[in-house]
């Protein structure tokens, strides 16, 4: 049994976004797990947003294998609360699998699983985590991560790619594909993929060239010209050069190329897609190309970074 533990003001896709994934996952599977919210006093629960969901009480909690804590505005109170803190480090305990979605992970710090490992939150908590938690291994920059068998992702919709990197570790990497197409997801992100997405990182505050970017990330096995975007957007070549500078700060070449490097880098480290045809799918054509560009931008070729992937997910020694 899957249990999602909540508190007042949790975060409700902190919640839902992992259960969204278990459900559909269970299709694929051909076996559909049972799933419960839980908090220390049964019956509806608020979350931050103001929507209440049903929860039972921790004492029905003894089915439960694997342990979602959601993260959110009300936090702090449930990382104080004695009687979460002991749930949570009972579970651990007797060998359920423990995760947290964004800042749920203080109410496992707090419980002590964190202590000595590699974890991460919400890019937002970062200082005042660390500062709390000296002894926590904290990769601030990180989608998820698994020490110890102890799971943390960032910020809530990273609760997702938690919640598919556990499918994956439950029924294997083609139920965890199939699942992220019926989710609508580009592509599955790995844990050691960065929070900060560079899409996000081009946009510029007036949003002019939002749509043109998601575009081409779509698009990537095209050319894309300068001359193809300008087209794009009705302007002539060296308007749309000179202003997607302005706007973005870098040249329309090499915001292609990061986008480019993004979406193979995931491919590369959440998939067996040969090399080849990663570069070809993402628009660098040739392997070469693709190779020299990962150097630029990570100091490691891309079988380096799949070989490092691997070896990430594999089982770690409980302690």
């Amino acid at each position: 049994m899957i249990g999602v533990l909540i508190y007042p003001d949790f975060q409700l896709l902190d919640a839902a976004g992992p259960i969204s994934v278990f459900e559909i996952a269970g299709r694929f599977a051909g076996k559909a797990p049972a799933i419960r919210m839980y908090a220390v006093e049964a019956g509806p629960v608020r979350s931050s947003s103001g929507v209440e969901t049903f929860a039972y009480g921790l004492r029905s909690a003894k089915p439960v294998t694997t342990l979602i804590v959601a993260g959110g505005e009300g936090v702090t109170a449930a990382a104080s609360c004695r009687t979460t803190v002991a749930f949570v480090r009972r579970l651990a305990s007797r060998g359920v699998r423990i995760a947290s979605v964004c800042s749920g992970a203080y109410v496992l710090a707090e419980a002590g699983l964190l202590e000595g490992r590699r974890a991460t939150t919400h890019w937002c908590r970062t200082q005042d985590f660390m500062a709390r938690y000296p002894d926590v291994k904290l990769e601030p920059d990180k989608i998820f991560t698994c020490d110890g068998g102890v799971w943390t992702s960032a910020g809530i919709t990273a609760g997702i790619d938690l919640a598919l990197a556990l499918v994956a570790e439950d029924h294997g990497d083609a139920v965890a594909q199939k699942t992220a197409r019926q989710l609508v997801l580009y592509h599955r992100r790995s844990g050691r993929q960065t929070q900060f997405s560079p899409l996000l990182e081009l946009k510029a505050p007036n949003g002019r060239f939002d749509a043109l970017l998601s575009w081409a990330r779509e698009h990537l096995d095209q050319t894309l010209t300068v001359e193809d975007l300008a087209e794009r957007v009705g302007m002539s070549s060296r308007h749309f050069a000179r202003t997607f500078i302005a706007e973005t700060g870098m040249t329309p070449s090499k915001a292609i190329e990061k986008l480019r490097i993004e979406v193979a880098r995931a491919w590369i480290e959440s998939s067996s897609e040969m090399i080849e045809r990663v570069a070809l799918i993402t628009g660098f054509g040739d392997p070469e190309r693709m190779r020299r560009a990962f150097i630029r931008a990570f100091g490691q070729a891309p079988q380096s970074l799949r070989r490092a992937a691997r070896e990430a997910k594999a089982p770690s020694p409980t302690r």
